[in-house]
């Protein structure tokens, strides 16, 4: 770890490590950013790093990983990389996306741990190029965004093939009654471990709102972006279609933005992320898809273009920025048909976003009608110390 640069273990891996290495199951419950790739990958390597495992001719599947992502999947190979560089274990990643035939190459022989994506892991277990009976860890990463991705029935499929006798080590952001409900029926007795509250926003973030009109959002974005001080920014639009627009117009206007989202192939992906990593792009525009799947160091500025619907994506989005204890800032663009989600995100932070109304877009901020404000919980318009913001209120989940 002292050649990752790696000094003090992270809460995370202080709590995780000696669980996992005991051979108990894990129930954790930690944001991406804080460390929980090692806390499993650690336990793993020394488990399998024994003679019978590494002098074997034909490698068998012995630790399974799966996550939603490709963008996960490909962190957490490059993290078995470099922290399994001194054994002989041999681990492989797998995800749709691409043409599977450089993946089967990859797994001649065989592999000790193998980092996958649910469809592309069961296209290739349902071809019989994959078998699980080895299983002796399995690790369910990001599992909350696996269920909003629609793979429950994917996991639970893959659960069944592996052996009952294992370790299972289950990672969530968030933990809803639901992503409990499918941790009981995979997990044996587990530690449950949390290192922050279920859902809490990094503390070294600086918060920002502007309330602005949808059609000045770009304007505005522009105008922000004159700003050197913003160097390195990741905006987040709702939508893969404004995200390729807001990309398009800021090229235009001479400022170096690329967008990334998942329509795009993945080797599109992959230029995208180096140019933004190089610093060849200075702006890179996403939809939701990359809010726990990207791990880009010293992002200045997070940007949410867009209002995201569900709250605890705003909580995932701004964790791409304040890292590591370095400090980040967050700024929030509202329009008027966003002020429902402005509301649900500060009932879930437990605070007002404190807003900005010293610029040429700024829209006044209505109180709800009477109507709207039974909806929520009587909440109502309030004025705060740099302008006006709405109170939290609750909102109806579409689940």
């Amino acid at each position: 770890m002292l050649e990752e640069g790696y000094a003090d273990p992270t809460p995370i891996q202080q709590q995780a490590i000696p669980v996992a290495l005991s051979g108990r199951d894990i129930m954790g419950c930690a944001q991406t950013g804080t460390g929980k790739t090692a806390a499993f990958a650690l336990p793993i390597l020394q488990r399998l790093d024994r003679p019978e495992v590494i002098n074997q001719r034909y490698h068998d599947i012995r630790a399974l990983i799966v996550t939603p992502t490709r963008e996960l999947a490909a962190q957490i190979g490059e993290s078995f990389k470099a922290y399994g560089r001194h054994t002989k274990l041999k681990y492989a990643v797998i995800y749709g996306g691409v043409f599977q035939g450089v993946q089967v190459k990859a797994m001649y022989g065989g592999v000790d741990i193998l980092v996958a994506t649910p469809g592309r892991l069961l296209d290739l277990m349902n071809q019989r190029l994959i078998l699980l009976h080895k299983v002796e860890v399995l690790v369910l990463d990001e599992a909350d965004r696996m269920l909003d991705m629609g793979f429950i029935n994917d996991i639970q499929r893959i659960v069944a093939k592996v052996p009952s006798r294992r370790q299972t080590l289950f990672f969530s952001a968030t933990m809803p009654p639901e992503i409990r409900k499918l941790a009981g029926g995979i997990l044996d007795d587990p530690a449950s471990i949390a290192v922050t509250p279920d859902v809490s926003a990094a503390e070294t973030v600086d918060h920002v709102l502007y309330y602005v009109e949808r059609d000045d959002k770009p304007e505005l974005l522009r105008r922000l972006l004159a700003d050197p001080g913003i160097s390195r920014a990741l905006v987040f639009t709702r939508t893969k279609v404004r995200a390729d627009r807001v990309a398009r117009k800021l090229t235009a206007w001479g400022i170096p933005a690329s967008a990334i989202h998942g329509d795009k192939s993945q080797g599109a992906r992959e230029r995208t992320l180096a140019a933004f990593k190089s610093g060849e792009s200075r702006v890179l525009v996403a939809s939701d898809i990359v809010s726990r799947g990207i791990d880009i160091d010293d992002i200045s500025h997070v940007i949410n273009f867009d209002i995201p619907h569900e709250a605890e994506a705003y909580v995932h989005r701004i964790g791409r920025t304040g890292r590591a204890g370095a400090a980040g800032r967050a700024f929030s663009f509202c329009d008027r048909d966003e002020r429902d989600d402005l509301r649900q995100i500060e009932r879930l932070l437990g605070k007002q976003i404190p807003v900005v109304t010293d610029h040429p877009y700024h829209s006044a901020a209505p109180a709800p009608s009477p109507r709207a404000a039974e909806r929520h919980g009587g909440g109502h318009a309030a004025t705060g110390p740099r302008g006006q913001y709405g109170r939290s209120g609750n909102r109806r989940r579409g689940r």
